[in-house]
């Protein structure tokens, strides 16, 4: 039995060996994938069985693993959070493990962080240190990993977390490749969230993470073959990308459009429903724009990560003059968006709306977010997995990126700004 135990005098990130070997006669089948679902790698070993249980003021959170693997522990704060990092794994984990609060347990989230590297990430509703024990189970054939959080003071946790060694950074995302000498106006498509980061769940346990990568997919092919345009998605498999990366991806490979995708859910109104567009701001143009820019702006810290110094390098390196004129061309892309879309598409109200998106945040590249639906509406939940209506969605999208593009096109600029 490998045994760990973490406190504020001796706490780090800490790699224990969960010995094993492979897949296990009569073990439980994994749970079924969402509709659509991207998963990780198939070679990757499994993770099953996850569980909760609260007892005597502890709580624990058990996962069955079919493999050796290395695991390292590390305590964040604000929001306080266990953070377990270990080799790529195929979580097959029941969808509602850990959505709802039980115990010392606020969530839990279970995912892949990075290529070749997955995460679990636990918030916690009061302040715990963490105790991993390994057993093994099935004579030998699987081992039981058990996270036991024991409540501690908060002067305690917070040692433990000045304590805690940092875990691998991990969260810089590749650039995509493009192709060299192509003028071609570069488009980048932003499925929100991924890997460890669901994003809203909807009706019938949609993912909102694997809802918009299948429709970027869809709309990168759809303006591929036009030919106009070189298009690269700042991820394109169910991996962590952090905000500051997605933004400085547009940034470095000279983007003339950013287009971050999503859907989001309204779950104290699920007859709310149809796609809206946002363009950043610094004063939110109503409080549920500015509180989905809440929402989107904590996906750094759910997937484990903390927040980059957001320290303002527009009024020192661009100015405001530059900023000025991509928002101006921000809005005038989201107006073309709403126009075009509202042909053929259900507009939620105000379509067009604006907040402070981290993601927006580029001050020389045009940058809307797209919410193309709820998932909390099952009228917007069944379109969105409609391969019918995503075509027709896309192909609208495209002809509005056209007609925006239409006067770069004739000038013959490419990446250069618009």
């Amino acid at each position: 039995m490998a045994h760990i135990r973490l406190n504020s005098l001796a706490f780090g990130a800490i790699a224990c060996v969960l010995a094993l070997a492979g897949p296990v006669a009569g073990q439980p089948k994994p749970a079924p994938a969402a509709p659509n679902a991207i998963t990780t790698s198939l070679k990757a070993p499994v993770a099953t069985d996850g569980e909760i249980t609260v007892s005597s003021g502890k709580t624990v959170l058990s996962v069955m693993l079919a493999t050796s693997l290395p695991l390292k522990l590390a305590v964040m704060s604000k929001p306080d959070r266990i953070v377990v990092d270990l080799p790529e794994v195929n979580f097959q984990l029941a969808p509602d493990l850990g959505r709802k609060p039980q115990g010392l347990i606020k969530s839990a989230r279970f995912g892949l962080f990075a290529p070749g590297r997955s995460r679990i990430v636990i918030e916690l509703t009061g302040p715990a240190l963490p105790k991993a024990e390994v057993s093994p189970v099935l004579g030998g054939a699987a081992h039981k990993l058990d996270l036991t959080l024991d409540p501690v003071s908060a002067e305690a946790f917070q040692r433990a977390v000045q304590a805690s060694a940092p875990l691998p950074d991990g969260k810089k995302a590749e650039l995509p490749t493009v192709p060299q000498g192509d003028t071609r106006p570069l488009i980048v498509l932003d499925p929100g969230h991924g890997g460890i980061d669901n994003g809203a769940t909807g009706v019938g346990q949609a993912l909102e993470k694997d809802v918009v990568l299948v429709f970027a997919r869809d709309l990168k092919a759809k303006l591929e073959a036009t030919g106009k345009y070189r298009v690269v998605m700042t991820r394109d498999r169910d991996v962590f990308v952090s905000l500051g990366d997605r933004v400085k991806m547009a940034q470095k490979l000279g983007a003339a459009l950013f287009i971050s995708i999503h859907a989001d859910t309204l779950s104290a109104a699920p007859s709310v429903r149809g796609f809206t567009v946002y363009t950043g701001s610094e004063k939110a143009s109503d409080a549920e724009a500015a509180r989905l820019a809440e929402a989107e702006n904590l996906s750094d810290q759910i997937a484990g990560v903390d927040n980059e110094d957001e320290s303002d390098e527009i009024a020192g390196i661009l100015g405001d003059l530059t900023l000025r004129e991509t928002r101006s061309y921000s809005h005038l892309f989201a107006r073309t968006l709403v126009g075009q879309m509202s042909g053929g598409t259900k507009a939620n109200k105000n379509p067009h709306r604006s907040a402070r998106f981290r993601v927006l945040r580029a001050p020389d590249v045009p940058s809307v977010l797209l919410e193309l639906g709820y998932l909390s509406s099952k009228t917007d939940a069944e379109m969105l997995k409609d391969p019918a209506w995503r075509d027709q969605t896309a192909s609208t999208i495209a002809a509005a990126i056209n007609t925006f593009m239409a006067p770069r096109l004739a000038a013959g600029e490419g990446q250069a700004k618009p």
